[in-house]
């Protein structure tokens, strides 16, 4: 049985920082495409980081560039995401979704091709 669970969430002020780890068990993740997605009040889901370690891909979406960075732990089978310059536009819900190996790039945003998603991890940030 597959179990992913996220956790580092919590409240920070504009500019500061945040590691959010993912851990799974029952999968290695070094086999299959990550990604962070996240959802604010009032809005829909969507994907903010994505790395397939087995085709060399780091995807980011336009408004995290720069300040957020998928890494992997393999000893511990732990994906991190670390966020910097967080700013209040960055306050959701995260979620860690573990991808099929088959995904190809124009699918990454699509929700139905990730098998497992952890129940996700609150962000705040304070302005």
């Amino acid at each position: 049985q597959v179990q992913v669970v996220e956790s580092g969430g919590g409240l920070v002020q504009a500019g500061g920082s945040l590691r959010l780890s993912c851990a799974a068990s029952g999968l290695t993740f070094s086999r299959y495409p990550v990604g962070w997605f996240r959802q604010a009040p009032g809005k829909e889901r969507e994907l903010v980081a994505y790395r397939d370690w087995s085709r060399g891909r780091q995807i980011y979406t336009n408004s995290v560039k720069g300040r957020f960075t998928i890494s992997r732990e393999t000893a511990k089978n732990t994906v991190y995401l670390e966020m910097s310059r967080l700013n209040p536009e960055d306050t959701a819900v995260y979620y860690c979704a573990v991808g099929r190996s088959s995904t190809i790039l124009s699918e990454i945003r699509t929700e139905s091709r990730y098998d497992y998603w952890g129940p996700g991890t609150q962000v705040t940030v304070s302005s």
